[in-house]
């Protein structure tokens, strides 16, 4: 993500001063990696990855020869350097496909630079990071459609537009010798209600996955002594009040401990009719008992059959909360790809001017 690594940068710059940031710009065929993954490099470690393999080696090699060839004055600002890599033909991956990397030369002072910039953009849904693959010119944040510069390549000015604007959706592009990407890509929302034992092996093995995590329960003792940064609590004695502000492509799933909670949250979020997914923890009694209340309760078949109880994928059975959370894991993240691959498709047709 955009975001990790422009904060990583300030962190890896403090105590290595100058690094390399190398960013996957075009990624053609079969690749380890999709544009948009990058890692930094300084001497003698690294952050972050672009596959492994060979293809991450030479990446290295790259970075760090251009380390050696650095000169921090004020006139070696912003060094950029282009490499092509033919996975198959030059370094014997059987991917076999074809990656163009960016590698960025990034002192202590580019890093405050770019921090500076990105206070402007930080908090704004969209914001994005532009440059040309070639040096001197500053990176750039931007928020609005407004920042874009006339001295751009039309097609890099026109995209930029449409991505601010949000007529075409926001994903790393690179274009005329320019690189497009967003700042702080947006994880997809998941409102989890139960942070019993299922609830916290749901944490720990999807904290790390694309999504924002919202834990609900109804009291602060319930969540473990220790939870992460990166996940949002919410402590409500009505955690079905909590619907009404989740964004209508939240996935939402519960496991409270209580069947009446457990009810009261899917009617939510069944009557609210805008959501990607709802699942509930069950057995096949419980599945039975709550899609005849939900009827009586006046949701329609085609919502109720939306619901998916139990949760996880049909084939990976184990009640061990450990398995239960794999296979709901697994499950999410095979509904996001596909969700995800259909908006690339949409997304490439607007770019390409096709209805």
């Amino acid at each position: 993500m955009t975001e990790g690594w422009l904060h990583n940068l300030n962190s890896m710059t403090a105590s290595h001063g100058v690094v390399v940031h190398v960013s996957l710009i075009k990624a053609d065929g079969s690749t380890p990696r999709e544009a948009g993954a990058s890692m930094t490099v300084a001497a003698e470690t690294f952050s972050d990855t672009i596959g492994g393999g060979r293809l991450e080696q030479e990446a290295l090699l790259a970075a760090r020869a251009l380390l050696v060839k650095h000169h921090d004055t004020d006139q070696d600002r912003w060094v950029r350097q282009v490499r092509n890599f033919p996975l198959g033909p030059s370094l014997g991956q059987c991917c076999g496909g074809f990656v163009r990397l960016l590698l960025e030369v990034m002192t202590p002072w580019e890093a405050d630079k770019i921090s500076t910039a990105m206070k402007d953009v930080a908090t704004v849904e969209g914001g994005l990071i532009v440059r040309p693959v070639k040096s001197g010119v500053p990176v750039m944040m931007l928020c609005n459609r407004k920042q874009d510069n006339e001295q751009w390549p039309f097609p890099v000015r026109h995209l930029v537009r449409n991505m601010l604007s949000g007529a075409v959706p926001s994903e790393p592009v690179f274009m005329s010798d320019w690189y497009i990407e967003p700042v702080g890509v947006r994880r997809a929302p998941l409102f989890l209600y139960g942070a019993g034992h299922v609830g916290r092996a749901i944490v720990k093995v999807m904290e790390d996955l694309p999504f924002e995590i919202f834990w609900i329960d109804t009291k602060a003792s319930r969540f473990p002594e220790h939870v992460s940064d990166r996940i949002n609590r919410v402590i409500s004695t009505n955690p079905a009040q909590i619907v009404s502000h989740a964004p209508r492509d939240a996935y939402h799933v519960v496991l409270t401990y209580s069947h009446a909670l457990d009810f009261e949250i899917c009617r939510a979020v069944l009557s609210n009719n805008e959501f990607a997914y709802l699942g509930v923890i069950a057995s096949r009694t419980k599945r039975v008992r709550f899609v005849r209340r939900l009827k009586e309760a006046g949701i329609s078949q085609a919502l109720v059959e939306r619901l998916q109880a139990p949760i996880g994928l049909p084939d990976l059975t184990g009640k061990e909360p450990a398995i239960i959370a794999l296979s709901l894991a697994t499950d999410l993240l095979l509904r996001l790809q596909e969700k995800l691959a259909e908006s690339s498709v949409n997304n490439t047709d607007k770019r390409m001017g096709r209805s």
